[in-house]
């Protein structure tokens, strides 16, 4: 446990360090909330249908809000590698007294805990300033949610920036995954509508299943059996890539 702190506290100062990247970090899930919330809300009127009711779009985009955040968070977090493989110390690090799965829980609790501060701050103003009706009561359950995305995705990006030596090869690879995986999904609109290969195409998306139970967490959409699945199915893919980073980091060296 020592160890993962290590890590941790080290992200912190290196964060503390750049009060613009802090700034983003807190500010930037807030901004896609009100700019394309409040525009998509006035645009769609009535609101959308989503599994057999009609609901305000900022009531269905707070999720995905809170979703595209975690992913945001963790192509940052994985974007870290390339900076510490520019300077040296990422290869310094795999010299130290720790082992490679410590390595990556310091990481990834480090984003969590910046996770805790995003999220307090949009379901606030979800609450106060649109009047979504956030279910306060599951507020423990949707902040481990959060963390859970964070933590999924960032294994999984892990693996990427592992296998990747290029920085501009990471980033495009990241960008094209990052645009087809949002847009594949449920976060921006229901599935209720779409033609019928789109919508089993979006249903194997972790960013769908993952968007999905924080949906029915604040907001209440969504049939209990099917986020029950999709919850196991994240949970499945946050421990799968968390197995393969482990691996894809031993073989950097």
């Amino acid at each position: 446990m020592k160890n993962v702190l290590a890590v941790v506290y080290r992200d912190a100062l290196i964060r503390l360090t750049s009060l613009t990247w802090l700034f983003f970090d807190m500010a930037v899930p807030l901004l896609y909330l009100l700019m394309f919330g409040v525009g998509f809300n006035k645009a769609v009127g009535l609101g959308v249908i989503s599994n057999g009711a009609s609901v305000a779009y900022n009531d269905f985009f707070l999720a995905g809000v809170l979703s595209m955040s975690c992913f945001g968070s963790a192509i940052n977090q994985a974007y870290g590698f390339f900076v510490d493989r520019d300077n040296g110390i990422f290869y310094e690090f795999l010299t130290y007294p720790m082992t490679r799965g410590e390595f990556l829980l310091g990481k990834m609790v480090f984003q969590c805990v910046m996770s805790l501060a995003q999220t307090a701050l949009t379901l606030t103003a979800a609450v106060v300033i649109l009047g979504i009706p956030v279910n306060v009561m599951l507020l423990p359950l949707t902040v481990i949610v959060v963390m859970a995305g964070i933590a999924g995705w960032f294994f999984a990006l892990s693996i990427v920036a592992f296998r990747i030596k290029r920085n501009d090869t990471f980033n495009t690879v990241i960008n094209v995954a990052y645009f087809v995986l949002m847009f594949v999904s449920s976060m921006f609109y229901p599935l209720d509508a779409v033609p019928d290969w789109l919508r089993y195409i979006s249903y194997a998306n972790p960013l769908t299943w993952h968007t999905d139970v924080l949906r029915y967490l604040t907001v209440g959409i969504g049939s209990s059996a099917a986020i029950a699945a999709e919850t196991f199915g994240f949970t499945a893919f946050l421990f799968i890539s968390f197995w393969f980073a482990q691996l894809a980091l031993k073989k950097t060296v």
